[in-house]
């Protein structure tokens, strides 16, 4: 693997090949949700979940998001406030709407493994959106019952308002409109991730756009993304360059800003915060 230097060369290279590209498929990990504020440790959490934090020891959402709560009502106290303040609450401190203004003009897709709903809420066409991890805002049946999922804003609004003592009202416990058994979130964890009509559409028009673009000048554009699921984005994005003369490969990280050797001449990597990188873009 080779790391990259110049800063400013790289973003200089990085804008043009933005402005030049046929097209530019966008690959959005949890780096880019937390360069846009969205942190699941620290002060934020704190604020939110002091009550969890004092009598379980939790060190972090996720650490609370795998708990076994004892009953419904303390489960759904916690997942509620955590869907609403990570998908109906406005954090995001501008990154999404940055990264919108530079390829709005173009024609683009993105693939994120991000459950947040960040990119349709900052603009970006919601046909061109691939989620392929499941989404904050969506309910399925917990067995599951049938290949449906279901808008849960309405049921989250009203869990995290009146939930009192770490408890949500029982009648709010949400229920499959199917079978009547308990629901759950839509996040892929294991083999009962439902994959719904949506979700099926959308992984269409994302093998279409590549089918459209391929051997054109395609700019794979990685933000965030780290190596817990390198096979939804990584990987192919580091494939589809190789077998492509006239693609070129970008990846925004933190701490992992890196290519294989064999892709470095067609690669730009850039360390830093996502947030003012794209903001340095402009």
């Amino acid at each position: 693997m080779k790391f990259t230097a110049d800063y400013f060369d790289n973003i200089r290279r990085l804008k043009q090949e933005i402005e030049t590209a046929d097209s530019i498929v966008i690959g959005a990990g949890a780096g880019l949700s937390t360069a846009a504020g969205f942190t699941y440790s620290g002060e934020r959490f704190e604020k939110y979940f002091s009550d969890f934090i004092q009598k379980y020891g939790f060190s972090d959402m996720y650490s609370g998001g795998f708990f076994p709560f004892e009953t419904p009502e303390e489960h759904w106290a916690y997942w509620s406030r955590y869907i609403y303040i990570n998908r109906y609450m406005d954090v995001d401190n501008g990154t999404y709407k940055t990264l919108l203004s530079l390829v709005k003009d173009k024609d683009y897709f993105v693939l994120t493994t991000n459950v947040d709903h960040q990119f349709q809420k900052a603009g970006f066409d919601k046909h061109r959106l691939f989620y392929t991890q499941g989404d904050y805002g969506l309910f399925q049946c917990l067995e599951p019952c049938c290949q449906k999922t279901f808008d849960n804003e309405e049921f989250i609004r009203r869990m995290y308002n009146e939930q009192k003592n770490m408890r949500v009202p029982s009648e709010l416990i949400p229920k499959c409109p199917e079978c009547g058994k308990t629901m759950t979130m839509n996040l892929r964890a294991d083999d009962k991730f439902v994959q719904d009509e949506g979700w099926y559409k959308a992984r269409e028009r994302y093998a279409d756009f590549l089918r459209r673009h391929e051997g054109m000048h395609m700019l794979f554009l990685e933000l965030g993304v780290g190596f817990n699921t390198p096979v939804i984005i990584k990987y192919p994005f580091w494939q589809m360059t190789a077998k492509n003369p006239n693609a070129v490969y970008a990846c925004i990280n933190f701490n992992e800003a890196f290519c294989p050797e064999e892709l470095e001449k067609k690669s730009i990597c850039i360390g830093g915060d996502i947030a003012e990188v794209l903001w340095d873009m402009i």
